[in-house]
């Protein structure tokens, strides 16, 4: 039998929308997007503290990784497929058919496209990376506009550099 585990929460303002991330005591579990309302969620948890500040670095174009541990909720394939978004390089952008290859298996885009859609933490699991073959923005389940906003942001930072 495995021990409880806690989680701690805590909603961080950013330039695209509230988002409502999660912790437990060693790894950031969830990151997204909310519109709701969240009344006094707001964890001091130091993972959590060092995400709103990392978000913020991400954000003002100072920071372009992320120093967090991850421990996404996934199946091993989908966990595989997130593997996979984070070798894509800040301000790059990689087609589903070119990830599905990198992934190992050029045959299941749209497998892969679906594990993107279940990717539970945002941003520091870049999903957003991921574009259409013919050059689209294909989806998000953050909005489009957030992923614009987002490809925009870096291929700011990245012509800075």
């Amino acid at each position: 039998m495995q021990p409880n585990t806690f989680y701690d929460t805590r909603i961080i303002d950013t330039p695209i929308g509230k988002m409502i991330a999660i912790a437990d005591e060693k790894t950031i579990t969830s990151l997204d997007f909310t519109d709701e309302t969240h009344e006094g969620i707001s964890s001091d948890n130091p993972l959590l503290l060092r995400l709103e500040e990392e978000l913020r670095e991400y954000f003002e174009g100072k920071q372009s990784t992320f120093t967090l541990p991850l421990s996404p909720n996934g199946t091993p394939f989908q966990k595989k497929v997130w593997e996979t978004l984070c070798t894509i390089p800040y301000g790059g952008t990689i087609s589903y058919a070119t990830e599905a290859e990198r992934f190992g298996n050029p045959k299941a885009v749209r497998a892969v496209a679906n594990a993107n859609g279940k990717n539970p933490i945002a941003i520091l699991i870049p999903c957003h990376r991921v574009i259409a073959t013919g050059g689209g923005l294909g989806g998000y389940s953050g909005g489009l506009w957030r992923k614009e906003f987002l490809l925009a942001l870096e291929k700011e930072v990245n012509k800075k550099a």
